[in-house]
Order: C-alpha cells, then sequence, then structure tokens
C-alpha cells in the first residue's frame, strides 16, 4: 500500500495495520540485529584462529632448530652420564654456554601455552566489539531457562558496568557458566579479567540463544518456545471440548501437492539466490560445487555426560545384525533379487554388506578391505 491508499483507510483498519507492519518489522530487525552480531562473533574467533596458525607457522623454522639442538643436547648428556663423563662439558662442547643461555631464552619466547589454544587471540577484538555490545545488551529484552539464569545474572553484570562505566568486574559476579578453556584467561591473582569475562559472557550467549535457554522478546527466531504453542487455557478449552484437531491435510492427494507446490517454490527461491551469490553460509565454486560453511557447535559440555549415559544403556552389536532383525521384521532383503536369474541371495550377510557399503558411501573396494574373509569379487 501506498500513503495515499492507507489515508482511505477508515482510521480504526489504518491504525491497525501500521500497528501491525511496525510488530513485524520490530520483530524481522531484532533478528537481524541478533544474527548480525553472531557473524560478528564469528568472524572474531575465525580471525583469533587464523592468526594463531600463521604466528605457528612463521615460528616453525626457528622451534625446528631449537628441537634439532635440544636432540643434540639430549643425546650429548645420555652419552655422559654412559661413559661417566662430566655432562657440563658434554653441552659445551655442541654449544657454547652463553648461547645456550640465550636459546632458552628464545625457547621460552617460541613456547607457547599448554593448552595450545587461539582464545587468548580473541581478546584483540574486544575494542571493536565495545562499539555496540552496551547498546545491544541494553536494547534486547532477554529471559532465561533456569539453566541459563546465571548467565542470564553476567550479562545484567555487564549491563550495570557499562552504566556505572566501571572498568572492574565485581568479585562476586556470577562465574559458574566459565567453561575450564576459559578459566585462566578469565579468571587472574587480580580477580576477574575485564576483557575475557565480557567475551565468555557474550560467546555463551551467542550459545544460549542457538539452543533456546536464552530468548528475546518480540523477536522471531529467538522467540521463547512456549509461544509457539497454544496458550495453556485455550488448549485447556480445546481439550475439554474435543476440538484439537491435526494442523495439517488429512487427505493424501492434497497433502502430496500441497508439498509438491511448496518444494518446487523452495527450489526456485534457492537457485534464484544461488545464480546471485547470495545463499545464507553457503556458495557455488567455479566449478560448480556446493560450499557449505560448517556450523559452529552449540552443545553445551553437559550435554556430551548424559549422551554417554544414554549410550551406556543401548546394546552394543553391529550394524548387520541390527539389519538382520530389521529383515527377520519385515523381510524387506527378498526384493534385492540377481538382475540375470532373478534369484534371492543365499548369504544374507553378504547381501547386507554390499547395501552397508553402498548406503554409507564407502564403496565396494574399502569395505572389502574392512570386512575379514570378504572380497571385491564377492561384493560385486
Amino acid at each position: 500500500m501506498t500513503a495515499q491508499h492507507l489515508r482511505d483507510l477508515e482510521p480504526a483498519r489504518r491504525y491497525a495495520t501500521l500497528v501491525a507492519v511496525i510488530l513485524d518489522t520490530r520483530a524481522t530487525l531484532i533478528d537481524e540485529i541478533i544474527d548480525l552480531h553472531d557473524r560478528f562473533m564469528g568472524t572474531l574467533f575465525s580471525k583469533a584462529k587464523r592468526n594463531h596458525t600463521d604466528r605457528f607457522q612463521q615460528s616453525g623454522k626457528a622451534i625446528n632448530d631449537k628441537v634439532r639442538l635440544y636432540s643434540r643436547i639430549g643425546r650429548a648428556l645420555l652419552d655422559a652420564k654412559q661413559s661417566g663423563g662430566d655432562p657440563f662439558a658434554a653441552i659445551e662442547a655442541i654449544i657454547p654456554w652463553e648461547v645456550f643461555s640465550e636459546s632458552i631464552t628464545e625457547a621460552e619466547t617460541l613456547a607457547q601455552p599448554e593448552d595450545f589454544d587461539f582464545l587468548s587471540l580473541v581478546g584483540d577484538g574486544f575494542t571493536q566489539l565495545r562499539r555496540y555490545t552496551p547498546t545491544l545488551l541494553e536494547a534486547l529484552n532477554m529471559k532465561a531457562a533456569p539453566t541459563a539464569r546465571e548467565l542470564m545474572a553476567g550479562v545484567e553484570v555487564l549491563k550495570g558496568m557499562n552504566e556505572r562505566q566501571a572498568r572492574k568486574v565485581p568479585d562476586d559476579a556470577p562465574t559458574s557458566f566459565v567453561r575450564k578453556r576459559w578459566e585462566n584467561l578469565v579468571r587472574t591473582p587480580d580477580g576477574l579479567d575485564r576483557r575475557f569475562y565480557e567475551l565468555c559472557v557474550l560467546s555463551e550467549l551467542k550459545n544460549s540463544l542457538r539452543s533456546g535457554d536464552i530468548w528475546v522478546q518480540g523477536s522471531r527466531q529467538f522467540k521463547d518456545f512456549e509461544e509457539y504453542l497454544l496458550p495453556a487455557p485455550r488448549f485447556a478449552t480445546q481439550r475439554e471440548q474435543k476440538e484439537l484437531g491435526l494442523a495439517v491435510e488429512t487427505d493424501c492427494e492434497r497433502f502430496l501437492q500441497t508439498r509438491l507446490s511448496l518444494l518446487e517454490r523452495e527450489l526456485e527461491t534457492v537457485e534464484r539466490l544461488a545464480a546471485a551469490n547470495e545463499l545464507p553460509d553457503a556458495a557455488v565454486t567455479s566449478s560448480g560445487r556446493l560450499k557449505i560453511t560448517p556450523l559452529d557447535n552449540a552443545v553445551p559440555d553437559e550435554a556430551e555426560t548424559l549422551m554417554q549415559q544414554a549410550y551406556s544403556l543401548l546394546p552394543h552389536l553391529k550394524i548387520t545384525e541390527l539389519l538382520l532383525k530389521v529383515d527377520s521384521c519385515t523381510g524387506f532383503t527378498r526384493h534385492f533379487k540377481h538382475l540375470k536369474s532373478g534369484a534371492e541371495a543365499d548369504d544374507q550377510h553378504l547381501l547386507l554388506t554390499t547395501i552397508l557399503a553402498d548406503a554409507i558411501n564407502l564403496g565396494l573396494s574399502k569395505m572389502a578391505e574392512s570386512c575379514p574373509g570378504t572380497t571385491y569379487a564377492k561384493l560385486t
């Protein structure tokens, strides 16, 4: 609608239309702001990782020289111990003592931290981050599930520090969300490090927004999961009146036609974006291959422990045994017949191994190498 069209509407409808557009635009802007921050954080981490790799490569020759030198010194010390010779004289026979002392200082400079992590370099981008994050945290109205309340308290600490223009993180600031990887950077002998505490909070906030542990009021993509559901009173009323119908098309033909139309529309959108090189987190290379940006791991560490507990409850069995069990229930292997004779396979294990080779895209050659007693000829 143009402004003239809106002016012709009756006041109630005109204002209702404008309010609806404003609310929709507000949700879009909130999502785009969070997505932009997410991308900037990703760029910050990628740059730190790249700089970490570059620095290590630049020091490669010097590190290799030191390793070779200390290897010779170590060998000389072992020989001196076996022969009962003077270990100091053995070292001086390879390198003058003053030069050896200088090499130790150089080695200490070249040495990387024990965890060999690039996380310390993320702090180089802190100044850029501070240009907008105080406004971002103040503008977004965020709520947290019980698992992320400590992190939300950390966000409130940052907002309070920004308001007071404080430089020091309070000693009682929440830290239960600080992962082991951040521990040595956040905690220092002088207290909590301001830069890395804020970076840790923002990094964990990004992960919690993705997982849904923290949501933003007014957002469309990062809203509370409960908002996707029917309001509780309405649900209770519909359940009592037996009016909870399925929100899908129950006629098979109409359902398939609807999904086919949707698929065609989505494919047209993808083709248009690919032609304009505007695919989100993906690009088509000059050779015509689709290159997709890898996803960051947003699963909390606690989930790993839970996953291991869940897997420990499952029986350990080979995948072919599982397929045999499925076949005993469904008899699906009867459909795999010889191309010429039409006969069913005599060896079920061999048949399932061949099917599995295609199913996991391993190929017959590598499958034959992986399975003792099986050859490429048998699988073929």
